[in-house]
């Protein structure tokens, strides 16, 4: 199969050929290539360009989405060390505390779809600002609570304030990065929640000892208060409508409308064949993506969420294979990490007598080596991609950035192998630290792959399709905090892990089918969709 060929330009160089024709052919250094010039979604013409921001702006905005969502990921686990003391206190049964977990855990899961739709019709920023303050309202109620009843219900609200972060984090990084270094960002962005699960029970278990169990939750509004604050005065929203799918295809229905209703005014008189066919997507290029609706019109029409129903979006992200089939393994991985960080802090208990401190200390062996994972995977991805676009010519398809999985694949499902026996033989504690390290970064170096793949195969969808993952994570994530105990009762932690080491394999294996299967898949879909928009 033929790869369109495209000429993709910086955000300065697009300018500079708007400036001099709308038609003609030109090339990035005006004299070397005829070949004509693509204005695609991915690289619209737009105010203020966040591409073209300074990088010491960027970076800001890297480290304040990374610390929100450094709070969401310890939001998830703080509450352990505390289990004990709220259930005396509170009158409740472990039952109230595994739901009160579990609950968080597909609020957190199941939100963003909400947010990332708000978040392509009113931007970034207001959809920070909304979900940390419901992320403080819960965190204060669950501090002042006098019944389970109450910690259960605003824990969800917790979940749910806190999610947002997840689903437009990844969608902020594309608004700034181009697809070259977003692999590399995704793994410094990621590296932040992923410490959450280990410093989670070391602050836990500090504050409930040197204080009480609501400490904790003081402690998480105060800290959603400061991100809550940053985003207010230092964030610039990212968000521009016109390198949004969702927006312009809302837009595109809305003008349709006009038409018919308004045809003397000839300020909006843009044709159907126009609109529909600058909205379609032409090429296959993660980089060269399809053409957008005019400035003009954008600034003629005002939407509304009434404008936008979400779900067929979603859907249409579910429906094609490649993503349905990415974002199992990416349930997966996130399912593992939950059952790892939960039962160890079990088995630290249990057999080796360990308290909540010197528990959080262990598990920060497997937050080290994720983090690792994390960032060292994301530079390694973009160093794929960017090896196997020159050698193929200059045309790059997300795909090729899965290749960077290979170097781990064997190695991972051992990892969790090794895990398993050494907990289940209780040998030295030295041995589980480095099992939880080299787990921990095989499997999140596979993961910041994954996200960055997710983002490059849906652009102008990418706040959509990782609130979707989030959705599918969080599905995952939760049957595995529901399992994990009754499981690792029954068959102990070999029998555990070593379930999960097959389930690894099956993640590798299906890495592999999206890498080789994955092209086509998607530009199936793409062409049914365009087909599909060619028929109204």
């Amino acid at each position: 199969m033929t790869e369109s060929q495209s000429t993709n330009l910086s955000p300065i160089e697009v300018r500079d050929v708007e400036f001099h024709t709308n038609t003609q052919t030109h090339s990035p250094s005006s004299i070397l290539s005829n070949k004509p010039i693509k204005l695609d979604i991915e690289h619209a013409v737009v105010d203020d360009d966040p591409r073209t921001w300074l990088n010491t702006k960027k970076t800001t905005i890297l480290f304040i989405i990374s610390g929100a969502t450094m709070f969401a990921g310890l939001a998830a686990n703080i509450q352990n060390p505390a289990n004990a003391q709220i259930e005396q206190q509170l009158h409740a049964s472990s039952g109230d505390i595994s739901l009160s977990l579990s609950l968080f855990i597909l609020a957190q899961g199941t939100f963003p779809v909400v947010w990332s739709a708000i978040s392509e019709i009113k931007g970034r920023k207001l959809v920070y600002l909304l979900s940390i303050a419901l992320f403080i309202i819960g965190s204060s109620i669950v501090a002042m609570s006098r019944t389970i009843g109450l910690v259960i219900g605003m824990r969800i609200v917790q979940g749910a304030g806190s999610s947002a972060v997840f689903a437009i984090g990844t969608a902020t990084l594309a608004d700034i990065y181009e697809p070259h270094q977003r692999g590399t960002m995704m793994g410094v962005y990621y590296s932040a929640p992923l410490l959450g699960p280990s410093l989670g029970p070391i602050f836990g278990g500090a504050l409930t000892q040197g204080l009480n169990w609501r400490a904790i939750f003081w402690f998480l509004a105060i800290w959603g208060g400061i991100i809550f604050l940053a985003l207010l005065f230092l964030f610039k929203d990212t968000f521009r409508k016109e390198r949004s799918v969702t927006y312009q295809n809302a837009l595109n229905s809305r003008l349709q409308e006009q038409q018919s209703s308004e045809a003397k005014d000839e300020s909006r008189d843009i044709s159907k064949s126009e609109v529909g066919r600058e909205n379609q997507t032409t090429s296959k290029d993660i980089e060269a993506q399809r053409m957008v609706i005019p400035a003009s019109a954008i600034k003629d029409v005002k939407l509304s969420m009434a404008d936008i129903n979400p779900f067929p979006a979603y859907l249409l992200i579910v429906s094609r294979k490649n993503n349905l089939v990415i974002m199992i393994t990416s349930g997966l991985i996130l399912g593992f990490s939950f059952s790892i960080a939960y039962t160890c802090a079990r088995t630290l208990s249990m057999y080796y007598d360990y308290d909540a401190l010197k528990t959080g200390l262990v598990l920060l062996a497997y937050g080290v080596g994720s983090v690792t994972g994390s960032i060292l995977g994301g530079r390694w991805s973009d160093r794929t991609l960017a090896r196997l676009k020159a050698a193929n010519g200059g045309v790059s398809f997300p795909e090729m950035r899965l290749e960077s999985t290979k170097i781990v694949m064997l190695w991972s499902p051992l990892s969790v192998i090794g895990y398993a026996w050494v907990c289940q033989e209780r040998v030295s504690i030295a041995a589980v630290c480095v099992m939880l390290f080299l787990a921990g970064f095989l499997s999140v170096w596979t993961y910041t792959s994954i996200l960055a793949y997710l983002v490059d195969a849906n652009t102008g969808r990418s706040s959509m399709a990782v609130a979707t993952n989030s959705f599918v994570r969080g599905l995952f994530a939760f049957v595995a905090a529901e399992i994990a105990v009754p499981l690792q009762d029954t068959i102990g932690d070999g029998g555990l892990y070593t379930l999960w080491a097959g389930l690894m394999v099956v993640v590798q294996c299906m890495i592999l089918l999206v890498l080789y299967k994955g092209r086509s898949w998607r530009e199936a879909s793409v062409e049914r969709e365009k087909q599909k928009l060619d028929a109204k």
